[in-house]
């Protein structure tokens, strides 16, 4: 799945870019409570003290509008965020 990716200057500021990604990718805490439609599009994670959220978004192609169809890959681009949580 092709994702463009979206560091906001907070996370940047953080100094340890990679450990953020990692710990994104790594990522798999979903319960019905923090994912109660089960998209696992939405996610918190701590960095040496440090709350940051990530969201993948789904736009269509030209990302002016959401998606016609989240699914289908042709007619998507899906843009994952990650953000300190005082920057959401």
């Amino acid at each position: 799945m092709d994702c463009r990716v979206i560091i906001t200057v907070g996370v940047q500021a953080l100094g340890n870019v990679d450990a953020v990604l990692r710990q994104v990718q790594l990522f798999d805490a979903f319960t019905t409570d923090n994912d109660p439609y089960g998209e696992h599009d939405f996610g918190s994670i701590t960095l040496e003290g440090t709350t940051c959220f990530w969201k993948i978004d789904y736009y269509d192609l030209d990302l002016h509008m959401h998606s016609p169809d989240p699914s289908d890959q042709t007619v998507t681009a899906r843009v994952l965020t990650i953000m300190l949580a005082e920057e959401y």
